[in-house]
C-alpha cells in the first residue's frame, strides 16, 4: 500500500511539474534543483525523482552526470527534424478532424483565434503561445485517433524551448490559423491538411533564415 500511495504522489507531482514547464516557469537549458522543489511541493525527493524520470522519458528534461537535471535544449537540426515530423502528423490530423469537428470545437477554435489577435496586440508572446498550444490541441482532439493524439501532444512539449526564443511573423501565424479554421468549417479534408502543413512548413523556413543571417543559437547552450 505504500508503494501504490508513492506511486500515486509521484503522479501528483508529474502533472505539477508538466503545469510549471507549460507555464515556462523553467528555460531551456535551465537546472532544476529537486531539493528546492521537494520543499516547494512539501514532499520528499523520491517521488520527485519519480515524476523527474518520466519527464525525461518524454525528452522535456536530461539528467546529465554529476551535473544535475537541466531542462532539455533544441538545435536548429533537432528543431527542423521535430517540425518535418509533427508537418506530417498535423496534416493528417486536420484531414480526420475536417470530417468529425462538431461545432463546439469550432467555437472554441474561433473564440482562441480572437484571443490570440488580441494578446499579439499587447506583445504577449507567453499568452500566445499558450493559446496556440490549445488551438493545436482542439484540432489534435478532434481528429477521433488517440493515438495521433499521444504522439501530436509529445511532439509539442518537445518544440516549447522554441516558444520564447523565435519571433515570426504573429501576424502571418493568426492567419494561417483563420485558414485552417475555415477549412475545417467547410469540412474539406484536403485543405485542412494543406493550411496546416503549410503552418509547418513557414516555421521551418524561419528557422532555416535564422540560421543563415547568424540569429539561432543551441535554445539552452549549457
Amino acid at each position: 500500500m505504500a508503494k501504490l500511495r508513492r506511486e500515486k504522489l509521484s503522479n501528483q507531482i508529474y502533472a505539477v511539474l508538466k503545469e510549471m514547464i507549460a507555464d515556462y516557469r523553467f528555460q531551456p537549458g535551465a537546472r532544476l534543483n529537486i531539493e528546492s522543489i521537494s520543499r516547494e511541493l512539501d514532499v520528499s525527493r523520491t517521488p520527485v525523482w519519480e515524476a523527474v524520470r518520466r519527464l525525461e522519458q518524454e525528452g522535456l528534461v536530461e539528467d546529465i552526470h554529476n551535473r544535475g537535471v537541466f531542462m532539455s535544449s533544441l538545435t536548429a537540426e533537432k528543431a527542423l527534424d521535430l517540425y518535418a515530423v509533427r508537418e506530417v502528423l498535423e496534416g493528417m490530423a486536420a484531414r480526420l478532424a475536417a470530417t468529425r469537428i462538431d461545432d463546439g470545437s469550432l467555437q472554441k477554435m474561433s473564440a482562441c483565434l480572437q484571443r490570440q489577435r488580441e494578446v499579439i496586440e499587447n506583445r504577449d508572446v507567453l499568452a500566445y503561445s499558450k493559446l496556440d498550444f490549445e488551438f493545436h490541441a482542439t484540432v489534435y482532439d478532434a481528429c477521433g485517433n488517440e493515438w495521433l493524439k499521444e504522439l501530436l501532444e509529445i511532439i509539442k512539449n518537445k518544440m516549447r524551448p522554441l516558444t520564447l526564443h523565435m519571433q515570426p511573423d504573429f501576424l502571418k501565424l493568426i492567419d494561417h490559423h483563420a485558414e485552417l479554421l475555415r477549412a475545417l468549417r467547410g469540412r474539406d479534408p484536403e485543405k485542412a491538411e494543406h493550411e496546416f502543413r503549410r503552418h509547418n512548413q513557414y516555421m521551418m523556413a524561419q528557422i532555416r533564415e535564422d540560421v543563415s543571417a547568424g540569429r539561432w543559437k543551441q535554445l539552452g547552450r549549457r
